[in-house]
């Protein structure tokens, strides 16, 4: 089941988690009476990514704690911070699913694309309470094409050619194409040495028979 973020409504429409969040034992020990300072500490102890677990909706740590960002509303700047500090996966992958739900289609695409070429490991609960194992690009390429993610629905997000062609955005080139694009230099290159050195061959071949 997918929910529809909140019976209480945060602003621009974002629903909170439904009420079992307001009672749950996560929320009441853990984020209860947390500032945007404290918030910074508990978001680094994340040890997973989650959806709600069960038919009867048990809210996990990073649910909750996304619900306590949308109450208190941190600064962008500490937002970006959550998202660029790699050494705190959870961290990251939090502070992007907050950015997606509260951002501007230009800050998502300018701040979640980059983590394309993030490839770390993520332990993600799902529903069941199993675990598996996902990548951080595959978790950002969640945010950016699914309505919702994590059991919570997403805002529409303006596709990225209407922004390319209103020029907010520059083309997207991906880390691979470059390195795509460097060896298929290489292998032209590789290719011109060799058609030159079977030449320079065939030439010395040829003095070498009018001697």
């Amino acid at each position: 089941m997918i929910l529809n973020v909140f019976a209480l409504v945060i602003d621009d429409g974002l629903k909170a988690v439904l009420m079992q969040i307001y009672e749950s034992k996560c929320r009441k020990e853990e984020c209860f009476a947390i500032n945007a300072e404290l918030l910074v500490n508990k978001v680094c102890d994340l040890k997973f990514v989650s959806d709600v677990i069960g038919g009867i909706i048990l809210p996990t740590p990073l649910i909750c704690l996304l619900l306590k960002m949308l109450q208190i509303q941190p600064d962008k700047d500490i937002v970006v911070e959550f998202v660029k500090r790699n050494e705190f996966k959870y961290c990251r992958a939090l502070g992007a699913l907050y950015l997606r739900l509260k951002g501007k289609s230009v800050e998502i695409y300018k701040y979640l694309e980059t983590l394309y070429n993030d490839y770390s490991k993520l332990k993600r609960q799902l529903k069941d309470g199993t675990f598996v194992i996902v990548y951080m690009d595959e978790f950002i390429d969640e945010l950016l094409r699914n309505d919702a993610v994590c059991d919570v629905n997403l805002p529409r997000l303006q596709k990225r050619h209407v922004l390319e062609s209103l020029n907010q955005l520059q083309p997207y080139t991906s880390i691979l194409d470059e390195d795509l694009q460097e060896l298929m230099l290489q292998a032209v290159e590789d290719f011109i040495n060799l058609v030159l050195g079977c030449k320079t061959g065939e030439i010395r071949m040829t003095e070498g028979h009018d001697l």
